[in-house]
């Protein structure tokens, strides 16, 4: 079950840290997921200030690079850190991008800039998928071929629609395999 922000985030596997006014029920959602689907503890942690050091005043965007060395700079608790916000996110060879990732390493950032819909159920079904989507690079899962798993690329919104809330088994199997060798177990 994803924790509170009164639980300690020692006890989680990922730390859900919204940057900015960001929706806190989409931060729940995306944390219940990543329980639910990966069988990772998140402790969802109080916001941090709007990210302006990211911002590129030409694009009018904020460099998702530079908020995940942010993230990354952050030594307390779990091993992984998902960043949320709300503003638009983009990297220097692609104008927008849903999340961004280390693959393999410590940090992610996801933003819900363009999830707008007028279902609220739709942006936190897409909010969860790209959340997601992050960690499972955080795990070192690369892009999928299956255009029916949760780690094929998305470069659009109607193709964030159309992939179903899971992952094909060969990625499942991957990330069985890369949470018992970060965490330990069976």
């Amino acid at each position: 079950m994803a924790q509170n922000r009164n639980e300690t985030p020692e006890q989680s596997h990922i730390n859900i840290i919204p940057i900015g006014e960001v929706d806190e029920l989409a931060v729940s959602v995306v944390a219940a997921n990543l329980q639910t689907l990966m069988g990772l503890n998140a402790a969802a942690l109080p916001p941090h200030p709007d990210p302006e050091y990211a911002y590129l005043p030409l694009r009018s965007q904020y460099a998702a690079g530079e908020i995940i060395k942010a993230l990354m700079s952050m030594d307390n608790g779990p091993r992984f850190n998902l960043g949320i916000v709300q503003c638009d996110l983009c990297t220097p060879i692609l104008k927008f991008v849903f999340g961004e990732s280390q693959l393999g390493g410590k940090a992610a950032v996801i933003s819900l800039h363009r999830l707008w819909h007028k279902d609220p159920a739709v942006v936190y079904l897409r909010a969860a998928k790209i959340g997601l989507h992050e960690t499972g690079h955080l795990l070192g899962i690369g892009h999928c071929r299956s255009h029916d798993c949760l780690m094929a690329f998305v470069s659009s919104i109607d193709k964030l629609d159309g992939l179903p809330s899971r992952f094909c088994a060969a990625c499942k199997f991957e990330i069985s395999r890369s949470l018992k060798h970060i965490f330990g177990g069976d």
